[in-house]
């Protein structure tokens, strides 16, 4: 494998999508985004292989059985979601490095594969008050789908401890210097 793998995950409201955005931006990463697999239905405007790889509940079952996944979660009843191996080798074989964007034990699961490979960044909210805020002012969620967020996000942050570093967006700007830094640093190294 030529390229490392750099794995983003955080409770939802923390702003590791933003700060994935902002890493993907800089082209010194030399870095893709890993595209994921769902057998969840199309939703409209979303492409295929862009947003991600839709399989059918079969065929999702199927490349479990044939283990083609690095990690997968059934997220709801039939409605899996998962990063193909084959993702994850089309990029490194071109010499890029991978940048993930997924859930705690997926971001974890990935770690336990690639080992040394792959550098974990957990992206912490400053507080579960501010979370709370930031989730509020989305305007997305009623005030049972925030509960149940907020109660995932607690539980989400205790596994932060596992991960190889823990930034702490308070401040955007200041939390994408440090991210890259990080990730310059594990890039760079002899691994």
């Amino acid at each position: 494998m030529t390229g490392k793998l750099i794995v983003f995950s955080a409770p939802s409201g923390a702003g590791k999508t933003t700060i994935v955005k902002e890493l993907l931006k800089d082209e010194s990463f030399n870095a893709e985004f890993s595209v994921s697999a769902t057998s969840r239905k199309k939703r409209p405007k979303e492409e295929e292989g862009k947003d991600y790889y839709f399989l059918s509940v079969n065929g999702f079952k199927e490349r479990i059985r044939n283990n083609e996944f690095a990690e997968w979660e059934e997220v709801y009843n039939n409605q899996f979601y998962g990063t193909l191996k084959s993702e994850i080798k089309n990029i490194t074989e071109r010499g890029h490095n991978v940048i993930f964007d997924i859930d705690v034990a997926g971001g974890l699961s990935i770690k336990k594969l690639y080992k040394n490979s792959c550098f974990t960044v957990f992206i912490m909210p400053p507080s579960i008050e501010e979370l709370e805020k930031r989730l509020r002012d989305r305007g997305t969620e009623t005030d049972e789908s925030l509960k149940k967020r907020l109660a995932k996000a607690a539980k989400e942050m205790t596994y932060a401890e596992h991960f190889d570093t823990v930034i702490i967006n308070d401040i955007l700007e200041i939390a994408v210097k440090e991210v890259k830094k990080k990730v310059n640093m594990f890039l760079n190294s002899k691994n």
